[in-house]
């Protein structure tokens, strides 16, 4: 797994031992989504400015819903949505700041493996006050994240 990050973006790559399609499945489909990364999505979808919200089913953040809105998708190429980072406190109404871009993309990788690449950007837009804990967290959540999917879509 590599990184690369600054105080806006969040960059991560994984090389997953499965082909493109598998990967793809896991990455597009909101409930297999959700499997791997800790969310219950049962019955929503994934479609381009679709919202697509759900509880996070991860121990001691079961407060925290998993709350995108869909921005692109390109079949087995490109997933991108809009999020709040980090949205712990629930004093606070996320919906007023700016979200930040999340960015996945598909390569080949040898033997008939898949390159995927997630991209988190537009953190200097997080109010001052929780920037560097969203950044931290979700800088540490991606690199979980890749080895969850990598997991599930090499089963």
């Amino acid at each position: 797994m590599s990184t690369v990050s600054n105080t806006d973006r969040i960059e991560r790559s994984i090389v997953i031992h499965a082909p493109r399609e598998r990967v793809w499945q896991a990455l597009s489909h909101a409930e297999t989504f959700g499997t791997w990364f800790g969310a219950d999505l049962k019955g929503q979808t994934f479609a381009p400015g679709q919202r697509t919200r759900g509880p996070i089913t991860i121990q001691g953040f079961e407060h925290i819903h998993f709350d995108v809105v869909i921005e692109r998708i390109e079949p087995q190429q490109l997933l991108s949505y809009h999020w709040h980072p980090y949205p712990v406190d629930p004093t606070v109404d996320y919906e007023l700041e700016t979200p930040t871009r999340v960015v996945f993309t598909l390569h080949d990788a040898p033997d008939n493996a898949t390159l995927l690449k997630v991209v988190e950007s537009g953190f200097d837009h997080v109010p001052p006050n929780r920037r560097l804990e969203a950044f931290r967290m979700n800088d540490h959540g991606w690199a979980a994240q890749l080895e969850n999917i990598a997991r599930h879509a090499s089963a």
